[in-house]
């Protein structure tokens, strides 16, 4: 079994790890139950709701969505009655996943549960780290400084890495980028990717527009470019197409990485974009916005100076990061018209970029890959594989 409620970032570790066990255990040899998007459909896995509506930013929201949160995960559970699963791995989204191991884990107690990406412990509320050891056998962590918050509660931890750092982008192609939008050769470009969420989209749209609009009005020539993800293509549509300023809209992965690297600079909201980012080379300015409630409860327990990944790790803002009230158009477009007229500016922040990815593990093996193995052993230390 296996269930996400993210319907990109989860969906596509969920997918990425059933290719792996089908190349362990052959395509006759396992098959898939569970929640998730499409491509974990693809896969096999024959979600009974779609997980778009479970895709919720901040506590006042999560707070209003848990009645839903609550039945889907008694429908999950219902799920796991029925087709008995052999063992089940629960990714990412901390509140849903949760709630199904803890149901799954009353059904069939000796059943074995693995959660793939823990819940950020070391930025926010410590005590999900003894929470979740009470609830699962094993965790497959992304981030290296995770294990010690995990294993100090008696979980066993696994680091896979993270899959953006196996992120390939051979195949992307920064000319193809260009013919596809009429640039020429000099024409700055700038990515711009509101979220894959309906609530970021919402809260930075108006933001990133406005910012756009200082950016195009002196620099004339300056091409803008947003890949449009699938679960959320008609708002993207809907509020982009809206503005003033022309904004190339791109549709498909092929296009979205010839984007990353052939973009002078890219105005981002946090998220796993930001490491892809980061891995095509492309220098960046993030932003984020909440509601004003859920941002005043989140100040008040979050213990981390920034929300990047990649800053986390380095312990410092290698890209700018613009944060509620701080996520103006005025000062969004200061920070990128400095990387946009500065090629040393820019080339200083991929050089940090990279370093930094280096160290969080870039190169190493495919984590989905690794994510099998751990899933394999767990099954055949339960006597559940032969």
């Amino acid at each position: 079994m296996l269930v996400t409620a993210e319907a990109s970032s989860g969906d596509a570790l969920g997918a990425a790890l059933a290719r792996a066990l089908k190349k362990r255990l052959g395509d006759s040899g396992v098959r898939f139950v569970g929640v998730g998007g499409k491509a974990m459909a693809g896969e096999g896995v024959d979600s009974p709701f779609d997980v778009s509506e479970l895709s919720i930013v901040g506590m006042f929201e999560g707070l209003m969505a848990y009645p839903k949160v609550v039945r889907r995960a008694d429908q999950t559970a219902a799920l796991a009655a029925a087709e008995k699963p052999d063992i089940a791995v629960l990714i990412d989204s901390w509140g849903f996943t949760l709630r199904v191991a803890q149901r799954l884990r009353r059904q069939d107690p000796d059943m074995p549960l693995i959660k793939y990406v823990g819940p950020q412990v070391w930025a926010t509320r410590p005590g999900r780290a003894k929470t979740l050891a009470r609830t699962v056998d094993h965790l497959l962590a992304i981030n290296t400084f995770d294990a010690p918050y995990f294993e100090a509660e008696g979980l066993e931890t696994t680091f896979v890495g993270a899959s953006t750092l196996a992120l390939d982008l051979s195949g992307a192609d920064p000319q193809r980028l260009r013919d596809e939008i009429g640039a020429n050769e000099t024409d700055p470009i700038l990515l711009v990717l509101p979220g894959s969420r309906p609530a970021e989209i919402e809260r930075l749209s108006r933001p990133f527009e406005d910012a756009v609009r200082r950016l195009v009005a002196e620099r004339p020539n300056l091409r803008v470019v947003t890949p449009v993800a699938a679960t959320v293509a008609d708002l993207v549509k809907a509020k982009l197409g809206a503005w003033k300023t022309p904004v190339h809209l791109l549709e498909g992965d092929q296009l979205k990485y010839d984007a990353m690297t052939a973009a002078t600079v890219a105005l981002a909201c946090s998220g796993t974009v930001t490491s892809e980012l980061a891995m095509a080379g492309c220098p960046m300015v993030i932003a984020y916005r909440l509601s004003e409630i859920g941002y005043w409860v989140l100040r008040a327990v979050y213990r981390e100076r920034f929300i990047t990944l990649f800053n986390v790790a380095a312990g410092q803002a290698i890209a700018p990061e613009f944060i509620q009230h701080d996520c103006t158009g005025a000062k969004l477009a200061r920070a990128i018209a400095g990387r946009l007229d500065d090629p040393t500016l820019r080339a200083r922040q991929v050089a940090a970029q990279s370093a930094i990815l280096q160290t969080m593990g870039r190169g190493g093996p495919d984590p989905a890959e690794l994510a099998a193995d751990q899933v394999v052993k767990l099954l055949k230390e339960r006597g559940r594989l032969g």
